[in-house]
């Protein structure tokens, strides 16, 4: 609102000078220009006084001469004109800005309001606050799911999940599946469980990364603040040349004016954010300009496995019962349905697995009570009137031993790099679900689409057994493997690589967190909710797709490139310009609107940047390559 009060100010100043001019009133126009610059000179001038008073020192001083000496040297016309390029420059800046940041504030403007919970068998309409893990919710058609949750009943549902992913189609989910909340309902009503509260769901997790993406100051800003301290003294020098050759100090006041406003500043900030503008319609977040730049410099990926060159989402593989005790859950499908009926209230990503394994075998599942899960051990509840715990072996066995066949299953998971989830019913340990995670099919074309984009060396940093992560590691062409690694031992990974150039690390998990930040740039898998590691990374990946990471390499090289581009070809111009009235050839009315054609170009040709480009669409096309054989 202030620019766009300022642009017609000073145009309806320009206009009733002309005006007063072509009716033969001379004196009455200079008056009208003068009051112009004057508009923009007072606040320009306690501008510069503030960043003088701060110890900084930039182009605006070149702005500030300028305008003052158009009006000594009664050139007030000059000075009008060079107060319409910096109130239009602004305006042009703030619209730039607002276009590049429109997918950011439509995630914002999209955060879910309305939520529909079942109390006592009736429908009810609280506060979103308000929901809890473990309520029964209903999303109308068009309605934006509230939370995260798992889909209730027998039926199919689709959702519109273009907001999360930039993919513009609908998504089929069967029931027993997660929803991420964020998405919008695109057929009929359903029943949903809610698995988060709302400020842990998905979309919470990405408005609190956009807020920071908005508040974020890129370090290129600051580098285009040094190539204006380069610019000021050479734009000094040649007007002081220009004045002392000629003997005019008119000729002086077209150089200031031809440099004045530096079209560096403008092109740089509108550059980045139209990249982190573009990366977050692909469904990639960046927080802002500085991690937009480090993303850029990258050239050694370091990454973890699961959930991250694997699919995070495990599947139940095997199912094996202990002992044949008739009361402790004997039969496969027993065990299955009591254990799916417990996990159904929990968010863990092997809930998920075991539910949808029940689901494939049409199992009826019933509502727990008394549920307790404690993070990283396990859960406990009643199922039917049964007492059911599932998770790791000490967690379901308590003070009880464990039998020799849970050892060697225990031994055989490592082995396989398999995971093992322990069931007991009643006390009793009645068997072991055996899940797995496979490889991304798309993992070993990503890795080579990083490669032709300047990854120079990739490392796999993960917990897992050694035979474990050879194995990934070789189906996908990494360099180094290190396996069984601490969260401690994959920071000191990462602050071992940087030794070799910027280092990008890729992870999903909590234990992930440290090493993300550690890294000069961090991506977090980020698509089934707001970790740890979404919080530590710099760069969030809201589909769970691995070839994204390869298009937000491509993404942010090509706006730092248009950005570095932008400035040095503003700078060029205006030097050229500079050099054009030193000789004469511009007069200072003539120069500025020089200058105004410069930032108009420089700032259209940053936002460039908003585009796909010829290097987004290669690295789709090689991203979408069937993997390379190991």
């Amino acid at each position: 609102m202030k620019t766009r009060i300022l642009v017609a100010l000073t145009l309806t100043g320009i206009a009733a000078g002309a005006a007063a001019w072509l009716l033969g009133a001379p004196a009455t126009a200079e008056a009208f220009w003068a009051l112009t610059t004057a508009v923009m000179l007072v606040p320009l001038a306690w501008t510069v006084v503030v960043d003088l008073r701060r110890g900084r020192m930039g182009v605006d001083i070149i702005a500030l001469l300028a305008m003052a000496g158009s009006l000594v040297l009664g050139q007030s016309l000059a000075g009008a004109v060079i107060a319409l390029m910096l109130s239009g420059g602004q305006a042009l800046e703030a619209f730039a800005g607002a276009r590049a940041r429109r997918e950011l504030t439509a995630l914002l403007g999209r955060a879910p309001r309305v939520v529909h919970r079942y109390e006592d068998g009736k429908l009810t309409e609280p506060p979103i606050d308000d929901v809890r893990p473990g309520d029964l919710l209903l999303v109308k058609p068009g309605e934006i799911v509230p939370v995260d949750g798992r889909l209730e009943g027998t039926e199919t549902v689709v959702l519109d999940e273009s907001a999360l992913t930039g993919e513009a189609r609908p998504v089929e989910h069967a029931p027993g599946e997660r929803v991420r909340s964020g998405t919008v309902n695109a057929a009929g009503p359903f029943q949903m469980r809610a698995v988060t509260s709302a400020a842990e769901s998905t979309y919470a997790g990405i408005v609190r990364m956009v807020h920071a993406a908005e508040a974020a100051k890129a370090p290129f800003v600051r580098m285009a603040d040094r190539y204006a301290m380069i610019f000021l003294p050479l734009t000094l020098a040649v007007a002081g040349g220009a004045w002392v050759i000629s003997g005019d100090p008119v000729r002086a006041l077209a150089v200031l004016v031809v440099a004045t406003p530096c079209p560096l500043i403008l092109a740089a900030p509108v550059a980045l954010i139209a990249g982190v503008s573009r990366a977050a319609k692909r469904g990639i977040l960046i927080k802002g300009g500085q991690a937009l730049e480090a993303l850029a410099g990258a050239k050694i990926l370091l990454l973890d496995k699961t959930g991250t060159l694997t699919l995070g989402l495990p599947e139940v593989s095997d199912i094996e019962i202990f002992g044949s005790d008739p009361e402790a859950g004997s039969g496969e499908d027993d065990m299955l349905r009591l254990a799916a009926s417990l996990d159904q209230v929990s968010p863990h990503v092997m809930a998920s697995a075991v539910v949808q394994a029940a689901r494939s075998r049409s199992l009826p599942l019933s509502l727990p009570e008394g549920v307790a899960e404690v993070l990283g051990q396990g859960i406990r509840g009643r199922v039917d009137g049964r007492a059911v715990a599932l998770g790791k072996l000490g967690w379901v066995l308590a003070d009880s031993g464990a039998p020799p066949e849970a050892q060697r299953v225990r031994e055989r998971t490592a082995l396989e790099g398999t995971s093992s989830v322990f069931v007991s019913v009643d006390g009793r340990l009645a068997g072991v679900l055996i899940l797995h995670d496979p490889v991304r099919p798309d993992g070993a074309a990503t890795l080579l689409a990083l490669r032709a984009s300047g990854i120079q060396r990739i490392v796999l940093v993960t917990g897992d057994h050694p035979s474990v992560a050879q194995k990934v590691g070789a189906s996908v062409g990494v360099d180094v493997v290190l396996a069984e690694c601490s969260p401690e031992q994959k920071v000191e990974a990462v602050r071992r690589e940087r030794a070799g150039g910027p280092t990008l690390m890729v992870g999903d998990g909590i234990n992930d967190a440290p090493a993300l930040a550690a890294a000069d740039a961090g991506v977090a898998m980020g698509a089934r909710g707001a970790s740890a590691s979404s919080e530590a990374a710099d760069v969030v990946l809201t589909v769970d797709r691995l070839d994204r990471l390869a298009e937000a390499l491509e993404i942010a090289r090509r706006a730092r490139g248009i950005a570095v581009q932008s400035v040095l070809a503003g700078m060029a111009l205006s030097l050229a310009g500079m050099l054009a009235a030193a000789a004469g050839f511009l007069t200072p009315v003539a120069g500025a609107l020089f200058q105004e054609a410069i930032d108009v170009a420089v700032i259209l040709n940053a936002l460039r940047a908003l585009g796909s480009g010829r290097s987004d669409a290669a690295c789709r096309s090689a991203s979408s390559a069937p993997p390379a054989q190991a």
